[in-house]
């Protein structure tokens, strides 16, 4: 299947600049301990990196003696004389500007340093890689108030919970942060930690633009998988499942048919976290499981699920579900004729089981946690015929949840996405029928972007019975959804 995809929700990358993109830091250490005539140490870097001159000059005249307007006059000549002979980009700063420009993300100068430094940057940068600046001079306040950040996403129009903030200092991160902003922080001289919405890197070395988005709006890819009786009608059936996981890039999968302990082996091979619920049901998951609901002792139809810590701050609820494959609605449809009426009212059964799993789903929901529901519900979909309102799919979309493969592919005539069967081209009663292939397994959601959804079947899978070699470790396709986590 070709897969769906657009760009994500990043409005403008926002660049401080000392430090930053160019190698001033050193230069304005050395100015300060020029002006200050001693060298500096690690105690005084609160009151030099980041900061303001006037706050540096107040600072330093406590403690030389001399009135703070002449010592910001004479840091002000000092560090812009450094700065003309001496400014280094620092490593990946234009290729990211670059990058941006390519991908049509704006980028901004938002620094602490006066406008007449700023502007001696801008034209060593090329000014024509920023949409805007913002200085020292431009704000009643500066860092590490967010003042000139939220000025700089004034003059972009942009939202600054949708704009990503690249600092090296704790006084500009602070900054940033407080006015609403995600943070890559390249620390210079001194350490920056960790936090919910906040990445930590050496250098703007190798940073992409795919990057700042995931920090915007960080993915998910979900796999809903049937392992087909746990894999064991195909011969060496748990390495294809471990290469085929791999393969897909999914960060969750939700399982079923898992023999019991598919979930358990799967994830101690990948290293991953898992949920095993009853003889039939799991979930893996590269992500940190928090919380687990549902009936752990769920029979082999039913549903569990897990809350997988997506990133710091950021979690996410999965749940797999499994139901009853008869009556099967395609054959009565294909093989008996029935009408729309009775297809519908031969879904009872399956109906009452995706009530309970939403009821479930609703118990354990908390409003401001997106939730996926995957499974092999053993039923077709509503959006896929046009004559059928399939009950299961139905009630699935009442109690809000959208399906990520119809987002991403509207057209069922163009774009089926057929999960039942990659084995079965004829029926296996031996009449020779056709049979009848359909979409019945699905990743829905509730409150994510769709960035791509498609089928997953790996080689060319031989028909029933003769599967033992097969690659593909299935008779279902898996389905496979990359999903992009709302702004905060």
């Amino acid at each position: 299947m070709t897969p769906h995809t657009h760009q994500g929700p990043l409005q403008a990358v926002l660049f401080d600049m000392d430090g930053t993109l160019v190698d001033t830091e050193r230069l304005w250490w050395e100015a300060v301990e020029q002006v200050a005539g001693r060298p500096l140490t690690e105690a005084d870097q609160p009151d030099v990196l980041g900061r303001p001159v006037e706050h540096t000059a107040a600072w330093l005249g406590t403690s030389i003696g001399r009135p703070a307007a002449d010592l910001a006059d004479e840091l002000h000549r000092d560090f812009a004389a450094r700065v003309r002979t001496g400014i280094v980009p620092r490593p990946g700063a234009l290729d990211l500007l670059d990058a941006l420009a390519a991908a049509g993300v704006p980028a901004a100068l938002v620094t602490a340093s006066p406008r007449a430094v700023a502007d001696v940057v801008l034209d060593a940068l090329g000014a024509h890689r920023f949409a805007a600046s913002v200085t020292a001079d431009d704000t009643a306040r500066t860092k590490p108030a967010p003042d000139p950040y939220r000025a700089a996403c004034r003059a972009l129009g942009v939202d600054p919970a949708a704009c990503v903030a690249v600092e090296d200092t704790e006084t500009g991160v602070a900054s940033a942060e407080a006015a609403g902003c995600a943070v890559l922080a390249v620390p210079s001289l001194a350490p920056i930690g960790t936090a919910p919405g906040r990445a930590v890197r050496e250098s703007l070395a190798g940073v992409t633009v795919h990057e700042l988005r995931r920090m915007v709006a960080p993915e998910l890819r979900v796999m809903s998988w049937n392992l087909w009786l746990g894999g064991s009608e195909v011969d060496d059936h748990r390495a294809k499942q471990l290469k085929a996981v791999l393969e897909s890039g999914a960060d969750v999968v939700g399982l079923q048919e898992t023999g019991g302990t598919a979930a358990q082996e799967l994830a101690e091979a990948l290293g991953w976290h898992h949920h095993r619920a009853g003889e039939n049901l799991g979930v893996i998951s590269r992500h940190p499981i928090t919380a687990r609901f549902g009936n752990p002792e769920v029979g082999f139809y039913g549903a569990a699920g897990v809350r997988i810590a997506v990133a710091p701050g950021r979690e996410v609820d999965v749940w797999t579900a499994h139901l009853h494959y008869t009556p099967y609605g395609p054959y009565e449809s294909a093989f008996d004729g029935l009408p729309a009426a009775e297809l519908i009212a031969h879904e009872e059964l399956r109906l009452a089981q995706m009530r309970e799993a939403l009821a479930r789903i609703a118990a354990s929901s908390r409003e401001d946690v997106p939730v996926v529901l995957v499974g092999d519900f053993n039923c077709p979909s509503h959006l896929d015929w046009p004559d059928v309102a399939w009950p299961v799919t139905v009630a699935a979309e009442d109690a809000g949840f959208a399906d990520s493969y119809r987002e991403a592919h509207p057209d069922p005539v163009a774009e089926p996405g057929h999960t039942w069967s990659p084995i079965h081209p004829v029926h296996e009663d031996g009449s020779g029928r056709p049979e009848p292939q359909d979409r019945i397994d699905y990743v829905l959601h509730r409150g994510l972007t769709v960035r791509d959804a498609r089928t997953l079947v790996t080689g060319s899978p031989r028909p029933w019975p003769d599967v033992a070699d097969n690659d593909w470790p299935s008779d279902h396709a898996a389905v496979v959804t990359t999903f992009a986590l709302p702004p905060r």
